[in-house]
């Protein structure tokens, strides 16, 4: 019953959404990709949300139901069909509203064969912004090949306008060759990454330091986006990691594809707050330092991810608590492995593995030599919380990381100073996910 409720209200409110385009007709940019597609749909609004009146997607909700809701300005009623109710008539008002953005920015994501092409067939964007394809994307499983997965993506390319754009990570190569594949249907691309023949291309990255009592401590990353022979510089307070840099890289292509003032979008960027559970830098016990990056984990975000750890100086040590990577089907033992190899080569001290899964993360980092001592593996994160709190020591680095399945944001909230502001810090606080 409650699935056949789903479909219902889930086909009602894509109707509305589509009589709503329909009669607005605002323009549409639309974010694609494996990886970084949060990241970047709100860095793109935070650099343009001053300039255009433009609606982005809450949070990540770029799913069947997350998609129609942003069009229609509705928030996610979860479990209470009353409120789903309220939510079908709003929607069904909507149409007939005089005031509506003149532009969305649409995360589009998928799980199964045929999602992108549902979209595709009512979502014509004016803008297709591609992040990144990876080897072993997630959702991988319900797939044949990550080609496959790179296919279905693709689909939302065949609805992009005749006199539409395209934004392209310039450093992946499947995104890169894009440009060529369009280059008989679309009249403008612009590039972005740290490679010098993209348009706009990333330099002088570098992680932000405070010192606290003689410790150095992260407290964010700077680089400089170059663009048409000038150069500016960008400061990203409270995050770490290239991860938030291509996003923000993004936004200023996303503004000279659009010729929008581009001094204006790097001054907004100077105030954007990446969004929770994604290489967030938190003040944790023992003025320890939690880098959240709890939302989800697939094996190129968690290589990312584990890399910024490796990189940062500290004289305290390094924990990695890491949880299982879900939907990548045949990869999952390799990747697992893959990880726990990474960790002990990157020179961190400590490896908590949370899942099932990651149990074979575990068995890896000591057959590659991360002392048995230091390695440890719980089936659930509940059950790791009381082992994690007895290590963690005065001004360790610590990485936080899993896919949504795993509850990594459990461990990331036991351990947080501030305990009082766990919803304003953490993801998946809300009372639907407590329950679960």
């Amino acid at each position: 019953m409650k699935e056949f409720l789903k479909k219902i209200i889930i086909k009602i409110i894509t109707w509305e959404s589509r009589l709503v385009l329909a009669r607005f007709r605002p323009k549409i940019i639309a974010v694609v990709g494996s990886v970084g597609k949060t990241s970047t749909k709100d860095a793109v609004y935070s650099g343009l949300k001053n300039i255009l009146y433009i609606r982005k997607n809450q949070k990540s909700f770029n799913s069947e139901i997350g998609v129609p809701l942003t069009i229609l300005g509705l928030a996610n009623a979860w479990g209470n069909y009353g409120l789903w109710f309220w939510n079908v008539i709003r929607g069904f008002l909507t149409i007939f509203s005089f005031n509506y953005p003149k532009w969305l920015i649409l995360e589009l994501g998928i799980d199964r064969p045929g999602d992108m092409k549902k979209y595709a067939s009512w979502i014509k964007p004016d803008v297709v912004i591609l992040t990144s394809f990876p080897d072993v994307p997630v959702h991988v499983e319900y797939f044949e090949s990550p080609e496959d997965v790179i296919a279905e993506k693709k689909e939302i390319l065949k609805s992009l306008k005749y006199d539409g754009a395209l934004v392209l990570n310039a450093d992946d190569p499947k995104v890169f060759a894009v440009a060529e594949e369009m280059k008989s249907k679309i009249k403008k691309v612009v590039t972005f990454g740290l490679s010098t023949k993209a348009d706009v291309s990333i330099s002088n990255m570098d992680v932000i330091y405070e010192n606290f009592d003689n410790h150095q401590v992260p407290t964010g990353v700077s680089f400089k986006g170059n663009y048409n022979g000038n150069s500016v510089p960008i400061a990203l307070h409270g995050a770490l990691g290239v991860q938030h840099i291509y996003p923000m890289a993004a936004a200023m292509a996303t503004a000279l594809v659009l010729d929008l003032p581009i001094l204006s979008v790097v001054d907004a960027l100077h105030y954007h707050q990446v969004p929770k559970g994604r290489m967030n830098i938190i003040e944790a016990i023992n003025n320890s330092v939690l880098i959240d990056d709890s939302y989800n984990a697939s094996p190129e975000s968690m290589s990312k991810a584990i890399e910024v750890l490796g990189q940062l100086e500290t004289n305290s040590s390094k924990i990695a608590i890491l949880g299982d990577m879900l939907e990548i089907g045949k990869y999952t033992v390799r990747e697992h492995r893959r990880i726990g190899e990474m960790v002990k080569n990157q020179g961190i001290n400590f490896l908590f593995a949370i899942g099932l899964r990651s149990k074979d993360m575990a068995l890896a980092a000591v057959e590659s030599g991360m002392s048995e001592d230091h390695v440890f593996h719980f089936d659930s994160s509940e059950e790791a919380i009381e082992t994690v709190l007895k290590y963690i020591k005065p001004y360790s680095l610590i990485l936080i990381k899993g896919s949504q399945g795993a509850r990594m944001e459990k461990i990331s909230g036991a351990i947080i100073k501030d305990q009082d502001n766990k919803d304003d810090l953490l993801v998946r606080q809300e009372g639907e996910w407590e329950r679960r």
